[in-house]
């Protein structure tokens, strides 16, 4: 039987074809997805689809032949939207669940359409479900143990951190300061925020990560002076952002973050007044954001369609683009570093 399906491309009606239930991939962009269904209506499928055959006994019908996809869920999606009713694709036979697990992965890596978190997801069946450990798994894709580890270690950011990096809103290299701040959540949130909308560099949100850290460690290192703790604390308040006081021996300096220029006319008003406004330490932060989201829904263009909905619609020339400043040798060597949220391997 499977000498007859092997090297074969067989034409199946796409109502047969069920989905695959080991699809590591959850996102799929609906424009893509017209632009490959405008693409099947004029050159047709230039690459077939990969099925597995199963037979089922039915009381009423006896023995009923269907198709559960391995490889090509998009191309699927795509050729239901244009219209067609069959498909071209290649019969597998003899696969089990794990053999299918991995031919949707290896599909999906080789074609890079896995995002960051569903190839995280993806490690993580691989090690819950079969039991295979860290270096099995990245013989299995060409990758090395550190590869596979620091891509599961994504799956320990916060749920909206992860939907955050799903959408592209924030890119992989990214993630490493945020992890670097695990164990303290709200300075996570606050540098999370800070990339989301300040659009910060790799290399930026790594220096100010790298500088929470060290004064982590230089607290427990160090005794501080309680009442150069309790004024930082108080300044924070009373501006409404982050500052830092290094005690020198001679003196020291003060840091405070900004940012926008209005920021640093209240912070002087506020030195001059002496008045708090709100004792929020994020309260910049807030402004900011809450700005930019005005100006993202100003920048909406509501669009009619045919059957009477409105679509809303961002002005491209908004789009945030994220910076990874890192060389190709940086990231080569961030994806395999084997101690990669050690605070010592940040760039400066």
């Amino acid at each position: 039987m499977s000498q007859l399906y092997s090297n074969s491309i067989f034409w199946i009606d796409i109502e047969k074809i069920k989905p695959n239930p080991f699809q590591p991939r959850r996102e799929f962009d609906e424009a893509r997805l017209r632009d490959l269904a405008d693409s099947i209506r004029q050159y047709g499928i230039l690459q077939p689809l990969t099925v597995s055959r199963i037979e089922i006994v039915k009381e009423d019908e006896g023995i009923v032949v269907e198709y559960e996809l391995i490889a090509g869920e998009r191309r699927l999606r795509a050729s239901k939207l244009a219209g067609l009713t069959q498909v071209p694709a290649i019969i597998r036979v003899g696969d089990d669940n794990m053999a299918k697990l991995e031919l949707s992965i290896i599909e999906n890596l080789q074609r890079e359409d896995l995002n960051a978190v569903e190839r995280a997801r993806a490690f993580f069946r691989l090690v819950e479900e079969f039991k295979f450990n860290h270096t099995q798994i990245g013989q299995k894709m060409g990758k090395s143990r550190e590869y596979v580890s620091n891509t599961l270690r994504l799956l320990a950011l916060p749920q909206e951190m992860l939907d955050a990096l799903s959408a592209g809103k924030i890119s992989e290299g990214h993630t490493r300061p945020i992890l670097m701040l695990s164990d303290r959540p709200d300075e996570q949130s606050v540098l999370f925020k800070e990339i989301m909308w300040k659009k910060l560099t790799v290399r930026d949100a790594e220096k100010i990560a790298r500088k929470i850290a060290f004064d982590k460690v230089r607290k427990k290192e160090y005794i501080q002076d309680p009442e150069i703790s309790e004024i930082e604390g108080k300044l924070q308040e009373t501006l409404g952002t982050r500052v830092h006081i290094e005690r020198k021996e001679n003196g020291g300096y003060i840091t405070i973050d900004f940012f926008t220029n209005d920021d640093l006319r209240t912070i002087l008003d506020i030195i001059k007044s002496k008045n708090n406004e709100g004792g929020n330490p994020n309260l910049m932060l807030e402004k900011f954001i809450s700005q930019k989201e005005a100006e993202n829904k100003a920048g909406e263009v509501e669009v009619s369609v045919p059957d009477g909905e409105v679509l809303i619609v961002e002005d491209s020339q908004d789009d945030m683009h994220l910076i990874d400043d890192r060389t190709n040798e940086e990231v080569k060597k961030a994806e395999e570093d084997v101690d990669l949220y050690n605070i010592k391997n940040f760039s400066i």
